[in-house]
């Protein structure tokens, strides 16, 4: 290696190793998750002086990282260069427009803490002593978090009403009489016998300790704070442009989460535009099941006739587990290579599930002591379709975030921060690319699961028109659930969550759509360059190899793989399994 590149390269990964571990030290749930235990007995710290030192930290890692000289380094590393600048960049934005003013939403914060305690290990006393602590130090953590809320109404930067009106009740099930009933405290209902029998006893006797005298007491300020001073203070509006500096901010948000420089405008254009796409396709199976009525009538047949749901939250959960196993030995036809990481299906939290996604992903410990996860929503099981089984499966088991996730952790030779990192437009763009996988393999067996597939394509185009509609257009929230209700095949249980989401979330929603028509993108490129020599196994392995990338990275990376591919294969010499029968 030639002197400049070893010097660059090594400056390089110091700087990567040092800014990882700071920034476990600041997040140590994060740490937690990922398995790394040096700061399993810690909250965030919520300060205002935390949050100027990690700003400060930030500004000088980016200082540290425009000293090395970019040219002299090899191309992987020129990607996490880039990457390190761009997330970096990303928060400075981010500080500037006071985003941790927004420590909770209806989606999660403090006031669902509880959950940790069904996704960390817990197999040795330290394990149970480090949760305690948590435990006992926990009322810091609530004051600090009640203080930024305080001076969120100070500045102006307050949850919209509508959606702050979700959470009294979450707060609510966190007081209780009993601790024991406490979420805090299921890990020491079920101290394993690996724990000395007296450590176990005095470690419950402490958890009941400190929940009945920090934790309750605690969530007992929140929920007065919240009901007597922010409820009050809450803006009318739903808008993130009402907020100050509101237009650039939302702006901000249009390009973080799509990691694109599209304005507000384009996206709005383009959402209608594939809405408009997708309905024609929706029209097309309607007439296929010869169903007497129109567009509107058809979704009211799907929203209101029992045959399309469930009576039992119990047969919900085992159509889902079924589900997993259908797709699971179809994926050989899409991959070379997949993850040797365990996953499977978990249920949504009680005091979670009324106000959250009908599913989401949980990823791996990096350790390699949790396996991936998809949580369902077992909550009014009669809301949720049998026909949005198989596709809400794809998107977040696999092969969408299971699949994708424990990829990545399973990673080696990458920096930390690329293994587990995140960008909404790749990860989510995956997932909604997974769910068009699926039609491939033939996952979709009935029109009307098809029919669901391609509900939740045009709910996810349906996001660009209504977060861009709210944020930016005038929207009410009215206008909002009558155009998803237009639309999707979507309950009402579910627009009604999800519409009050992109209230709390502005331009989140955004990421997947944008992210799934790039890689479709990318694939009709690498399909027409390569003709007979393009292999779907290998293009679908290099969109997954290089860990979650912004879309501007992925598509040199792929322009790249394509040019490899074309300089290295014979043209007369097709690939196995590029050409799939028609399965449906």
């Amino acid at each position: 290696m030639h002197g400049d590149t070893a010097a660059a390269t090594s400056a390089l990964h110091r700087l990567f190793r040092h800014d990882w571990n700071r920034q476990m030290r600041e997040h140590p749930l994060t740490a937690s998750d990922l398995g790394d235990r040096r700061f399993n007995d810690r909250w965030p710290d919520r300060s205002l002086a935390a949050i100027e030192r990690a700003h400060a930290a930030d500004a000088n890692a980016l200082a540290a990282l425009r000293r090395i000289d970019r040219a002299a380094l090899d191309p992987q590393d020129r990607i996490s260069y880039d990457l390190f600048e761009w997330q970096h960049e990303d928060a400075e934005d981010a500080y500037r427009f006071h985003e941790y003013l927004f420590p909770l939403n209806q989606l999660g914060g403090i006031q669902t803490a509880g959950d940790y305690a069904q996704t960390l290990r817990f197999a040795t006393a330290k394990d149970y002593a480090d949760w305690l602590h948590r435990l006992q130090t926990f009322g810091t953590y609530m004051d600090q978090t009640i203080a930024l809320l305080r001076l969120g109404i100070a500045e102006g930067y307050t949850l919209p009403r509508v959606v702050a009106a979700r959470i009294p009740p979450q707060i609510a099930l966190n007081v209780v009489a009993d601790p024991t009933r406490s979420p805090f405290y299921a890990p020491f209902a079920k101290i394993p016998s690996t724990v000395d029998a007296a450590d176990a006893h005095r470690l419950r006797v402490a958890a009941r300790g400190a929940i009945a005298t920090v934790v309750v007491p605690a969530y007992r300020r929140l929920g007065r704070f919240f009901a007597e001073d922010y409820l009050p203070h809450c803006r009318t509006s739903i808008a993130a442009d009402a907020l100050p500096d509101g237009p650039a901010y939302y702006a901000y948000l249009v390009r973080h989460f799509t990691t694109t420089n599209l304005t507000p405008a384009e996206v709005h254009a383009i959402g209608v535009a594939k809405v408009a796409q997708i309905h024609r396709q929706m029209l097309a199976i309607i007439r296929q099941v010869h169903f007497a009525g129109g567009f509107q009538a058809f979704l009211r047949y799907l929203r209101t006739s029992p045959r399309f749901y469930y009576r039992k939250p119990a047969h919900l959960l085992e159509a889902y587990e079924a589900q997993a196993k259908i797709i699971d030995p179809l994926l050989v036809t899409e991959f070379h290579r997949l993850p040797r990481i365990p996953w499977g299906i978990k249920v949504i939290p009680a005091d979670q599930a009324p106000n959250t996604y009908p599913a989401y992903s949980y990823p791996p410990a990096a350790d390699g002591s949790r396996a991936a996860y998809m949580f369902v929503n077992l909550y009014k099981p009669q809301t949720r379709p049998k026909y949005e089984i198989p596709v809400l499966t794809c998107h977040e088991g696999r092969p969408g975030h299971a699949l994708q996730l424990s990829l990545a952790t399973e990673m080696r030779g990458l920096p930390k921060f690329r293994r587990f990192g995140y960008y909404n437009a790749y990860g989510e763009g995956w997932a909604l690319y997974a769910e068009v996988l699926c039609g491939e393999m033939g996952v979709y067996r009935t029109p009307y699961q098809r029919f669901g597939a391609l509900s939740y394509q045009s709910w996810r185009a349906v996001r660009l028109v209504v977060d861009t509609g709210i944020h930016s257009e005038g929207w009410t929230r009215q206008q909002a659930v009558d155009y998803m209700k237009a639309n999707t095949a979507l309950s009402d249980q579910n627009i009604q969550t999800e519409v009050d989401r992109y209230i709390a979330w502005p331009g989140q929603s955004l990421s997947y759509m944008i992210g799934e028509m790039t890689i479709l993108k990318l694939r009709a490129e690498a399909r027409s360059a390569l003709g007979a020599r393009f292999d779907i196994k290998a293009f679908n392995d290099e969109i997954l190899s290089g860990g979650t990338l912004p879309m501007s990275v992925l598509i040199r990376a792929v322009h790249a793989w394509i040019a490899r591919t074309a300089a290295a294969a014979p043209a007369e010499a097709p690939v196995r399994g590029t050409v799939r029968p028609d399965r449906r």
